[in-house]
């Protein structure tokens, strides 16, 4: 496995749950989760995405209060769907961006857009919401309506897929990453790996969603509860007793 496109595809065609959280009564199946994967990439491409071309995203619940902040998991995976439907289309998710915002697309949570300073031509996507500017497009609503299929293209494993504050990562980076800590902790299809970390480093999109996704496994966010690890930061006092921290992966 090279690609991040096929660990997307691998993974809907898993049975079972990938991500589940306390605030949303059914969780999230692998099937559906993929699929939507695929969908996001074909909107994208709607709005111009391609092969090396950036899209800022920024994770986060779809109805922020005043105590969240960016990065923060609390009811919706919407923004890690964001992430990799990005890399499917060939470009770069840049998963911690300023609040000048240069890059092709801009996916958010709606309450949060205002933050941001957008480059001209760059097209804002809102989860959440609804927004009241006519000018931003409904991720969740305009992704239904999409072409449940792969998005076209090659990618190679030495493709940029993935930036950070700290660099750019390439699909065959990630991957060999996600497989590092799938073995170092052994997760498997009987694992719960709660997500704790902000998801604003490429540490914590390989630990806390590609290596579960490799893995079979299934993600917990917006909860107390004990899972059989955590992935969190490196001051985060957690009710798990196996930690992975974020910096120590990449």
């Amino acid at each position: 496995m090279q690609l991040l496109s096929e660990l997307v595809a691998a993974g809907r065609e898993r049975d079972g749950v990938l991500f589940r959280t306390s605030e949303r009564s059914a969780p999230y199946s692998y099937h559906d989760f993929c699929t939507n994967v695929w969908k996001g990439g074909n909107l994208m491409r709607h709005y111009g995405v391609r092969e090396g071309m950036a899209v800022a995203v920024v994770v986060g619940p779809k109805n922020p209060t005043g105590g969240d902040e960016p990065g923060y998991l609390r009811d919706c995976p919407d923004g890690l769907l964001a992430i990799l439907a990005a890399t499917l289309d060939g470009a770069v998710a840049d998963i911690a961006p300023g609040t000048s915002v240069d890059a092709t697309a801009l996916v958010a949570p709606a309450a949060w857009l205002d933050r941001y300073e957008l480059a001209p031509g760059t097209k804002a996507l809102a989860y959440g919401g609804p927004s009241e500017d006519p000018t931003v497009a409904g991720f969740e609503r305009e992704l239904w309506s999409e072409n449940p299929l792969q998005p076209p293209g090659e990618r190679g494993p030495d493709d940029p897929a993935l930036r950070d504050a700290d660099g750019t990562y390439s699909h065959g980076d990630l991957l060999a990453a996600s497989e590092r800590v799938v073995e170092a902790y052994d997760i498997d299809d009987g694992t719960t790996v709660a997500l704790r970390a902000p998801v604003t480093s490429a540490g914590a999109v390989v630990a806390g969603v590609l290596a579960p996704l490799r893995a079979g496994a299934t993600v917990r966010f917006g909860d107390d509860t004990a899972s059989d690890v955590a992935v969190a930061g490196a001051d985060a006092d957690v009710p798990e007793k196996t930690v992975i921290r974020p910096s120590d992966i990449l």
